[in-house]
């Protein structure tokens, strides 16, 4: 990445207008007469006071191209005009104002917020705890990890070290997760020699601390990616076992009306007994059931709401062991530290290690070798803990590229590979988030994060819609994606997260977006709700979670948009229908956990990338293996559905 002084470092210019826009976003401010002492210390001590201006500025190097070139930009437009020299009103309104005025200004001060709310609940003391928490009911960390004795690492790792190193396999596998780990499992038991390489850490159970900001090191780009100017959220997993590690463990089969319609395609026998075989190994080896899924208070909420306006809902199967305990799921998205996350840790890559395969963490592959038409290996670079690196080289005739469906395509866009359609035909499932306020108490970061969901809202616009589910409540990154109009109006938002029930509605793409190289070389998604069916869903999503929360008992509802979308009991509704339906659609945020289609399968070279096995159409050894592979959406969360697929191109593999 790019970190020459003319584009990251922050002038004193720049310093003082960061350390101005921290202020002004989170000031101190004079708690109300009679707030206790947790609420008082969340009032009382703002960015300044907590040190988050340095710790930002900090961090702002190692951000990717397009939030960091946005994010300066914001900060010489204020410096310009002196921002630092106003007063705290002159400077709400500046900032607000500059998120309409600069190019990427929304996108800036997005970024900005993120940074400067995930750190207010992420900073620890030296007592591990974050003084914000007690003001919002927040628990923290309710066990410790495991020891490393009790909890041992049991996938085995190579070692590679000195300038340049070089291995060789039969298969390299590029990403362990849902996609990778299959085939990783399959070829080793076919008696092929497998070697793993995979971007993030390896972490377990002895390593999950029950902490937001701990487990960001598992998600790509340490926990949230944005698109291109910032319409879109992006959440993937980058660890030994991917998403599986960190994800809710959702698990819905692929309908049958998209394995139709990728028969069409040219997936053939996708929608016979073939995959329906490949679904069940699958759903076996994951241990998935519904006998373990209990309702948390915000899916209780959600299932009363439901009923109440008289639509369906049932329980969410989940990978999960019998062991199951509710009292910890609220941590999941950080790892499931009493390892009941039928993770593919747990399954696939330990087959894979048990018949042989080797595993080398922190190597970000840089292209796929190639000559002739035919695969001769990987390269790529080793990160260490110590900070220095290894250039390394994988001799093999066979690649998997299994990296993600945003850094599978950016991979092969850096080698030369997938034809004209590469990058194309990203789906994302862009999720809409719509949290209630209620009176009691709701704490919907504690208990299962994922339980309940509604299918009846699934073609409510042109054939296509949105899956009605509940989902975890990270204070960090409400409150940072949650309006602002001020920083005293924020922090009395904050102040209410214990009593928001947190939901989405998963949408099924109609439109599409796509993955280029940025100007570093890396993955840039390009997304926007352009598509009017799109936009017609997100607007829906979000008029029918409101109702929901509403016949549950809300007294207030809100969205993520730029501007507030809110209702509060005694207001008319059908003015907060109006105002959402009235929404420019670049003002909506979607969130994305699923991305797929990237290097989608399929007959045709000139829209597809590989061949309806798996096998590019443009070089001869280099499967596609992972959630890029799916030729649409499926319209449901999606890790079974790749983890099938994988299934069926590790035995095409095996056969070749």
């Amino acid at each position: 990445m790019s970190t020459t002084t003319e584009t990251t470092a922050l002038s004193a210019g720049r310093m003082a207008a960061l350390d101005a826009a921290c202020d002004t976003l989170l000031p101190a401010l004079e708690p109300a007469a009679g707030a206790d002492a947790a609420t008082a210390a969340l009032h009382r001590r703002g960015a300044r006071e907590r040190g988050i201006p340095a710790a930002i500025a900090a961090a702002i190097p190692s951000l990717p191209a397009a939030p960091r070139r946005a994010l300066l930009a914001l900060l010489d437009a204020l410096d310009a005009e002196g921002f630092a020299e106003l007063d705290l009103q002159r400077r709400t309104e500046r900032l607000i104002a500059h998120g309409d005025r600069l190019p990427d200004g929304r996108f800036a001060v997005k970024q900005l917020k993120t940074m400067t709310f995930g750190l207010l609940f992420g900073l620890l003391g030296d007592d591990g705890r974050n003084e914000t928490w007690d003001a919002i009911g927040f628990a923290g960390p309710v066990t410790a990890p495991p020891t490393p004795e009790q909890a041992p690492k049991t996938l085995p790792l190579t070692a590679v070290s000195g300038a340049e190193a070089t291995l060789s396999a039969d298969v390299v596998v590029v990403g362990s997760g849902a996609g990778g780990s299959v085939i990783a499992a399959r070829l080793a038991q076919a008696g092929r020699s497998v070697l793993v390489l995979e971007l993030g850490p390896y972490r377990n159970e002895a390593d999950f601390r029950q902490l937001e900001s701990v487990a960001g090191e598992m998600y790509l780009g340490g926990g949230m990616v944005w698109s291109e100017h910032g319409e879109l959220g992006l959440l993937a997993g980058s660890a030994l076992g991917g998403g599986t590690v960190i994800n809710s463990m959702v698990c819905l089969r692929t309908p049958a009306e998209i394995r139709a319609d990728w028969a069409a395609r040219g997936l053939e026998g996708i929608d016979g007994p073939e995959f329906d075989a490949d679904l069940e190994t699958v759903w076996t080896a994951l241990e998935v059931n519904v006998e373990r899924s209990v309702h948390n208070r915000s899916s209780q909420r959600m299932v009363a709401g439901l009923t109440a306006l008289g639509r369906a809902s049932e329980k969410l199967p989940r990978n999960v062991s019998q062991d199951d305990d509710p009292r910890f799921c609220g941590y999941c998205n950080s790892g499931c530290q009493q390892g009941c996350k039928r993770s593919t840790q747990k399954n696939y890559l330990q087959d894979a290690a048990d018949r042989g395969a080797r595993f080398v963490v922190g190597c970000r592959v840089e292209r796929v070798l190639h000559d002739g038409g035919r695969a001769t290996g990987v390269e790529g670079v080793v990160r260490h803990a110590d900070g220095t690196s290894t250039r390394l080289r994988v001799e093999a005739p066979q690649v998997v590229v299994a990296a993600g469906g945003i850094e599978s395509p950016a991979l092969l866009l850096r080698s030369g590979l997938g034809g004209p359609a590469a990058g194309r035909h990203l789906r994302v499932h862009p999720a809409w988030m719509v949290g209630g306020v209620y009176d009691e108490p709701v704490r919907a970061w504690e208990g299962q994060i994922q339980s309940a969901v509604s299918f009846d809202y699934a073609h409510c616009e042109e054939g296509v819609g949105f899956l009605c589910e509940t989902l975890g409540l990270s204070p960090g990154f409400w409150a940072g994606q949650s309006p602002f109009t001020g920083g005293a109006a924020h922090r009395e938002q904050i102040g209410k997260l214990g009593h928001v029930a947190a939901w989405h509605g998963v949408s099924h793409d109609h439109g599409s977006g796509r993955v280029v190289l940025d100007e570093d070389g890396e993955a840039l998604v390009q997304w926007s709700l352009a598509d009017p069916v799109d936009r017609a869903v997100a607007v829906r999503a979000q008029i029918e979670l409101a109702r929901i929360h509403r016949a549950a008992g809300a007294r207030e509802v809100f969205t993520f948009a730029w501007e507030p979308l809110r209702w509060r009991d005694g207001e008319p509704f059908e003015e907060y229908e109006r105002r959402v339906r009235a929404t420019p659609a670049d003002r909506f945020t979607a969130y994305s956990a699923h991305q797929m289609g990237s290097c989608r399968m399929g007959a045709d070279p000139a829209t597809s990338v590989a061949d309806g096995s798996g096998r590019l159409h443009d070089c001869e050894g280099v499967w596609i293996g992972d959630a890029s592979a799916l030729p649409t959406a499926p319209g449901v969360n999606p890790m079974i559905t790749i983890m099938a697929l994988a299934e069926r191109t590790a035995r095409r593999m095996a056969a070749a």
